[in-house]
């Protein structure tokens, strides 16, 4: 094992975790940043290349990623929204990020939701607040995928350099 192994092992680390983080945050791709830190951790001279590993996992990244956009549009029409109020979701979700409030993303996608449903399509309260809750309901599904399979993924990361850690952390 070399040092540019070594770090890339480190690098391979730091993605799966910024994916982690990227469950959460709607401008950072999770599921296919942890993918990325299974690759670069292939990449090394210490863990063999598993091409049938890393092609199911990609597959799986990239379903999470497509359903990341469907399961919210999904959730919002079935409570009678529409567009605007998954607009608003995301809206609201990265102004309650940058909000001082505890769990600000949650409360935002939701207000954004409502006030995109309100503000967009004149709807009544009623109807406003049920296709909030619908676009919002979608949100929290979608995040929880993205967060078990980018955990998921850092198992199998962990588990991997178990696996080779007499060759990664060799030195010599």
């Amino acid at each position: 094992m070399n040092y540019v192994d070594l770090f890339l092992v480190f690098v391979g680390l730091l993605l799966v975790i910024a994916g982690i983080v990227g469950s959460f945050l709607p401008v950072i791709p999770g599921p296919p940043l942890s993918w990325l830190g299974l690759l670069t951790l292939h990449l090394t001279d210490a863990v063999p290349q598993d091409w049938t590993f890393l092609g199911i996992t990609l597959a799986v990244a990239v379903a999470i990623t497509i359903l990341d956009y469907i399961i919210p549009a999904m959730g919002t029409k079935r409570y009678g929204g529409s567009k605007a109020g998954a607009i608003g979701t995301t809206v609201g979700l990265i102004v309650g990020l940058l909000s001082p409030i505890p769990l600000g993303f949650l409360i935002g996608a939701f207000i954004g939701a409502f006030i995109g449903e309100l503000s967009f399509n004149k709807t009544s309260t009623q109807v406003a607040l049920k296709a909030a809750l619908g676009s919002f309901i979608g949100f929290i599904a979608s995040t929880f995928i993205k967060a078990v399979v980018t955990m998921v993924f850092l198992v199998l990361y962990v588990l991997q350099v178990i696996e080779h850690k007499d060759v990664i952390f060799s030195l010599g």
